[in-house]
């Protein structure tokens, strides 16, 4: 089945660093690109409904145009590129890409906001992910070339590694020195039996393709501990598993994310 990297863009520069990183990833497997943007319609408040549908076709025609001078210019004439712009839904518009007989990835940008907020991806982006069956991409804004030296995989017990979507995901990376370490973090008092027998055999069932290693941060630790390996400034992957709280779990608590993500400028993977 071919491969596609979705990208939503909108014209920050996010989006400039996102295409310039899912195009260095492109050069490394064959793929091709997908650009979604949603454009804002504002139609005039007594016109018909004929009218109203002129004005929105005309306004998606215009962006169209605009769109593809934006990613033009960044990505080389070599890059298979495709477009969708209109003002649909943007979960609408992704669920009727995802249907088409392609491996997708979606790239999605975040943005970092004030100190006391420090809220992890902007809302738009919590609800797709939250809402699409499929993996998702975050990108840092800083973001430019792409690397799958060191891949973190966090495990927790509540919320089950999707081996398959994790399998699939892989399958857009070269095997050759890649390492994964399956990690978990450990609550106070957590009896960790169970959940570093997990551990094991995900290593067992990884070890034949790839470097495998796994490792259990207690809490009363893992600040110090986990940054020492994540987060060092060496290219790394930070892949997650999406569970019923929806990117609320420990993980996803200020430290993490900031100095993880944002300050580590470490991509993020979020599994379905």
């Amino acid at each position: 089945m071919k491969k596609r990297f979705i990208l939503l863009i909108d014209f920050s520069e996010h989006s400039e660093s996102l295409l310039k990183y899912a195009y260095d990833w492109s050069l490394q497997i064959e793929t091709e690109f997908l650009i979604i943007h949603q454009t804002e319609v504002i139609t005039p408040t007594l016109a018909d409904i004929k009218t109203r549908e002129k004005f929105t076709q005309e306004i998606n025609l215009k962006m169209l145009d605009q769109v593809k001078s934006f990613v033009e210019n960044i990505l080389p004439n070599q890059a298979q590129l495709n477009y969708d712009v209109s003002d649909k839904n943007l979960n609408f518009t992704l669920k009727a890409h995802l249907n088409t007989g392609f491996e997708n990835l979606i790239f999605v940008g975040i943005k970092e906001t004030s100190l006391r907020k420090k809220i992890f991806l902007g809302s738009t982006a919590i609800q797709l992910i939250n809402e699409i069956e499929n993996s998702f991409v975050a990108m840092p804004k800083e973001m430019t070339k792409f690397s799958h030296e060191k891949i973190f995989v966090a495990v927790t017990e509540k919320h089950p590694l999707n081996i398959l979507e994790l399998n699939n995901f892989l399958s857009f990376i070269d095997e050759t020195e890649t390492s994964i370490t399956f990690f978990h973090l450990s609550d106070y008092n957590e009896d960790t039996d169970f959940i570093e027998k997990k551990l094991r055999d995900l290593t067992t069932l990884f070890s034949a393709q790839y470097n495998v290693d796994y490792k259990i941060y207690e809490k009363n630790a893992y600040f110090n501990d986990i940054k020492k390996v994540i987060n060092n400034k060496v290219d790394e992957l930070l892949i997650v598993q999406k569970g019923s709280r929806h990117l609320t779990d420990k993980l996803f608590r200020r430290f993490l994310i900031n100095d993880l993500v944002f300050e580590g400028e470490t991509p993020l993977i979020v599994l379905p």
